[in-house]
């Protein structure tokens, strides 16, 4: 930190530091306003720390509120967006407390520093209020000082983030106060300054991020640092200590979008203002009442703080952002009680963001000059022209691109970084847009001139740090990890830019300019290729191997490395996995290779006078699968491989422990069972594209007889293990269940089929809540979800299927698509979301019940609940009426809640898109998978962006390209609808599909006729639900 300089101001003497003119008036008072008049009485000094680590001194009247002293700080900055600032001391408890600006600032040092007063606390002048887009702040000196408040934050530690994103803002720090690069200079200031925790370490990456920022300036590099710190999780984060219910410790924080749960530095839930209907607090407990028509499972949550103090604190703290930025003007006081008064009354004072921005943007201040007092340019002007210079919506930023203007960055600058901001279930989809009309445009086609004739090598180190940025925050989320290079600014389903968990539905999707491609580029590239339809048949069967062999990878790898470090795994166990799985990934290594040799010949792009001979596949595909029935051995003991596996899990704590972290990895994008299955499962895809081939060759093509004799060998190896497949896919959702539901510890018996999983609400004392219900072959469980950071499932009862009867009773409880289960033991009243909802459960429900009874009840067994239900909890007790709201939040007492939990899962996505998947959804999920290269483009971009798409597991995962180890984004498909673009979608082009859920819409552009028909059918089978027949022909019941 840089040296204390003490100096006094008095009243008269404003913007004396930073030469400000005397008449720039106060942000604080209307316009035309004059500053206020100084109480009588005597001046006391009351020592200001400002954000430069300047102290200064101000002399106000004894009887001053601290609204007198905020305005006279303000005024002497001139500093016209005054609101977002406020002042805060240390108390008695060394608390940082905020200084009240209707009360007197004695009376509140008093009270807290009896022995001292006033005169010897350090207020500090610091940012409170944090809005969404730094684009709303309209003046540079305020982005300057929100610029210092980020670095302080940034030094304290407490606004934590990966060291990729820690080392770019330091960067962006380094830029405004040194200048262009200069490696000597850089190590020497980041030798003498410290900017973050353990920054000795990032040195390399600091200067590699500074180098690419030539040319910025520093209001540019003020904007940029803002842009990348604005998606951060912990951006304008204070943290306040609580416990929930349960007695788990967290910490309780305040947003411009509403309240926010972490546990430690991780973001566990957020309430968004317009759910929450009341905030108040009795004691040292914060209540939140909710919305009655959010149809949430709690109307109340509770938080217990440390004391009354600190919870009044929180609840002030709420009230004033919940009126800045959702109110459209300062609430009125309410009168005062006659007799006497209950509760406190508090309110906010001051302008709400709404009217500071109209009062702004009505011209009520001026530009003027001020001095940096870390940066080594002597006098920095305000923007000439700030409409042309600050987008109205953010967009992305890039690197590696000068502009010529002194102030924000322009449209091409502000590409260079994409880490996305996202909202709890907020919904809430950002549309960017580049300023029009802006006078630099042919300064800017000047230095895209200037970038195509630099050489290759030269642009592609400029745009390897490019990242992708989303319009629509609530569809994916972030992923970034400390990696070399900039590359790994990277994006992922369930993380954010620190690194942490978020909702599934919440993950953003990624835009990258730099690999947007011209139509022209794309058109010439499509005419060098084949047109055959069995060419894209045999681009299929590359695509979709390469990403088979790094599902394979995922156990071979990065599994195996993560057992034998920790030495966890029986001996026997090992041994028996990585026997069968190695062979495996050792002999489709080779086959890949293979495929891919003869897609270059066939391509031209290898000896290209050959042809003919090599226009083929299937005897490449003969060959191989002739090959692989020496692996029928290792194939049949892929059932025994997940079953061992389960069974040393329950066994060791260790090894549970081990794999539960092991899947928190983002090179394990799905469930670890299911890729022990993987092998299973490619069986039958090879079986389908070989159909598919042999139905596109006529009985006289060179080829056709060895694709004929490939589908024969490969049929006869999935009639071998179909029956193992269907018995370990059921095997594998039951212990992913198991997993997932928290009060349940016999789910997998043998016997038990799991039918179906979706969301209903169930009509209780309290109206309809939402619940999450599970339909298996001999009973139904209802659950909901608790408030941990695990995010698993309570159950809270259970139904016998035997002797069920099941009614419409929608005239009788006035509900649409309602009807009533009526048990053994007791009844409950449900509603779908919707009539095809309604259906597939009824017509699930009535074949369960028939096949229950077909058995006399003999597998029905009622559930026994788990030791952390209480040892005096009969099963009985699951499936009472009345659910407590202590069942609600769900203990946290077992181990598997104490250990962090995907979020992303098809259980979570049922729950939030309020639908249902069946296993027969599964299964047909299982057959339809697919992999290659999209060009993808937003509602409102202009650009198409290549990226490697998988489809998996009801899920398209983003990647840069197929040699990524791990996807960078996801996109749930449940819910969402497939088309074809309409006439109003202005989309011009061939082979593309339009993917939408409610207001998020994505276009996908494929190479061909037949990727465009194999894209549609995959994603249409996740989409929408099969039918019964389909289960009935392909299931059957397998005990084990």
């Amino acid at each position: 930190m840089a040296d204390v300089e003490l100096t006094h101001h008095s009243p008269p003497s404003p913007g004396a530091r930073l030469g400000g003119q005397e008449n720039t008036g106060i942000s604080t008072l209307e316009p035309g306003q004059k500053a206020p008049n100084s109480p009588s009485g005597k001046l006391i000094p009351i020592k200001v720390l400002l954000l430069d680590d300047t102290q200064e001194v101000y002399e106000v009247p004894l009887k001053a509120p601290g609204k007198y002293l905020l305005d006279l700080i303000c005024q002497n900055l001139n500093l016209v967006e005054s609101d977002y600032f406020a002042l805060e001391f240390l108390d008695y408890r060394k608390v940082m407390v905020w200084l009240d600006l209707l009360k007197p600032i004695v009376k509140q040092v008093k009270i807290l520093y009896p022995p001292v007063g006033p005169r010897h606390v350090v207020m500090r002048f610091v940012v409170k209020f944090f809005p969404p887009d730094h684009a709303q702040l309209q003046e540079e000196l305020t982005r300057y000082l929100f610029a210092l408040q980020i670095k302080q934050d940034l030094a304290s530690g407490r606004m934590t983030c990966n060291d990729t994103s820690a080392a770019l803002l330091v960067s962006h720090i380094v830029q405004s106060e040194i200048g262009d690069f200069d490696e000597t200079l850089i190590r020497e200031h980041l030798e003498k300054n410290k900017y973050i925790p353990q920054q000795e370490a990032l040195v390399d990456k600091i200067a590699e991020f500074h180098r690419r920022h030539v040319g910025h300036t520093p209001a540019a590099s003020d904007y940029q640092l803002l842009e990348i710190a604005r998606r951060l999780e912990m951006y304008g984060i204070r943290q306040h200590c609580a416990k929930d219910r349960e007695g788990t410790k967290i910490n309780l924080s305040v947003s411009h979008a509403g309240i926010i749960v972490f546990q430690g530095n991780n973001k566990i839930n957020s309430f968004n203002w317009a759910k929450v209907r009341k905030l108040s607090f009795k004691r040292k407990r914060f209540l939140i009442k909710f919305r009655p028509e959010m149809n949430s499972c709690q109307d109340t949550l509770e938080f217990s703080m440390a004391s009354r103090d600190s919870c009044k604190a929180f609840w002030k703290i709420c009230v004033e952002y919940h009126a800045f930025f959702r109110l459209f003007e300062e609430p009125k006081p309410k009168p005062k009680p006659i007799l006497f008064s209950r509760g406190s009354s508090f309110r906010f004072s001051g302008r709400t963001q709404k009217q500071l921005l109209d009062y702004v943007k009505e011209g009520g201040y001026k530009k003027t000059q001020f001095e940096r007092k870390h940066s080594k340019m002597r006098s920095i002007q305000s923007l000439p022209e700030h409409s042309s210079l600050v987008p109205k919506q953010s967009g992305s930023l890039s690197f590696g691109e000068r502009s010529a203007s002194t102030g924000a960055p322009s449209p091409s600058q502000r590409k260079d970084l994409g880490i996305s901001q996202t909202t709890d279930e907020d919904r809430v989809e950002r549309k960017s847009a580049s300023p029009s009309g802006s006078p630099r445009r042919d300064r800017q086609e000047d230095a895209v001139r200037d970038n195509v004739h630099q050489p290759k090598a030269q642009r592609e180190h400029q745009n390897a740090g490019s990242l992708v940025c989303s319009p629509h925050v609530s569809e994916l989320s972030l992923n970034s990890q400390s990696a070399p290079g900039v590359q790994n600014l990277s994006l992922s389903p369930r993380l954010s830019p620190d690194g942490k968990q978020h909702s599934p539905l919440m993950t953003p999707l990624l835009t990258d300019a730099t690999c947007v491609k011209t139509d022209d580029e794309e058109e010439m590239r499509r005419k060098r290729f084949p047109a055959d339809k069995a060419y894209f048949i045999a681009k299929e069967v590359s695509t979709t191997e390469r990403t088979y062999l790094k599902d394979l990878e995922v156990i071979t790898s990065c599994f195996q490395s993560a057992v034998a470090k920790d030495d966890v795994m029986p001996e026997p166990l090992k041994t028996l996995l990585f026997s069968n799985f190695n062979p495996l990934y050792k002999f489709h290594t080779g086959f890949l290779k293979e495929i891919e040799q003869r897609l270059a010949l066939w391509e031209g792009r290898s000896n290209a006078h050959i042809k003919g001979d090599y226009q083929r596949i299937g005897d490449v595909m003969l060959k191989n699968l002739r090959s692989m029935k020496q692996f029928s051995v290792h194939l049949q003991k892929h059932g025994e491989i997940l079953m061992e596996l389960e069974k040393a899990i329950r066994n060791s704590r260790r090894l549970e422990a081990v794999c539960r972290e092991f899947e928190q990895q983002k090179v394990c994008y799905l469930p670890l069972n299911i890729f022990f299955l993987r092998p299973l499962h490619r069986l039958m895809h090879y079986k389908q594209i070989l159909e598919r081939l042999c139905k596109h060759y006529p009985p006289t093509h060179v080829d056709f007889r060895d694709s004929r004799a490939a589908l024969a060998e490969v049929a006869e190896m999935v009639a071998q293990l179909h029956g193992t497949m269907i018995k370990m896919e059921n095997f594998q959702k039951l212990v992913e269940l198991k997993r997932d539901l928290i009060g349940i510890d016999n789910l997998v018996i043998p016997g038990r089929e799991f039918i179906r999983q979706g969301c209903l609400s169930k009509l209780s004392a309290k109206g309809l809540q939402q619940r999450m219900f599970f339909l298996f072959n001999d009973i139904l469980l209802y659950t909901s979800r608790g408030l941990t950071a695990s995010n698993q499932f309570k159950v809270h009862g259970q139904i016998p299927l035997y002797g069920m009867t099941i009614e419409e009773s929608e005239d009788e409880w006035s509900l649409p698509h309602c009807f009533t289960l009526n048990g053994q033991r007791q009844s409950i009243v449900v509603a779908a979301s919707a009539q095809v909802e309604m259906d597939k459960w009824i017509e699930d429900l009535q074949m369960a019940v028939d096949l229950a009874q077909q058995c006399n009840g003999s597998t029905s067994e009622l559930m026994t609940p788990s030791p952390s239900d209480g040892p005096n909890k009969s099963p009985d007790e699951t499936s009472v009426e009345h659910e407590s709201e202590d069942d609600l939040s769900a203990s946290r007492t077992s181990l598997e809640r104490q250990s962090p939990h995907r979020g992303n899962t098809t259980m979570h996505v049922c729950w939030h898109r309020n639908t249902s998947v069946s296993m027969v959804d599964y299964s047909i999920a299982v057959e339809n998978q697919l992999s290659g290269n999209l060009l993808r483009k937003f509602k409102n971009s202009n650009g198409w962006q290549k990226l490697w798409v998988v489809f998996t597991n009801f899920c398209l995962f983003f990647y840069k390209s197929h040699q990524d180890n791990h996807p960078l984004a996801s996109l749930p498909l449940l819910g969402y609808s497939v088309t074809i673009p309409a006439e109003s979608d202005n989309i011009h082009k061939d082979y593309v599909f339009k993917l939408q859920f409610k207001s998020h819409v994505y276009f996908f552009r494929a190479e061909s006729e037949y990727t465009f028909e194999r894209w549609m059918e995959v994603i249409r089978s996740a989409t929408s639900s099969a039918t019964r027949t389909r289960l009935l022909s392909r299931k059957e019941s397998h005990a084990y």
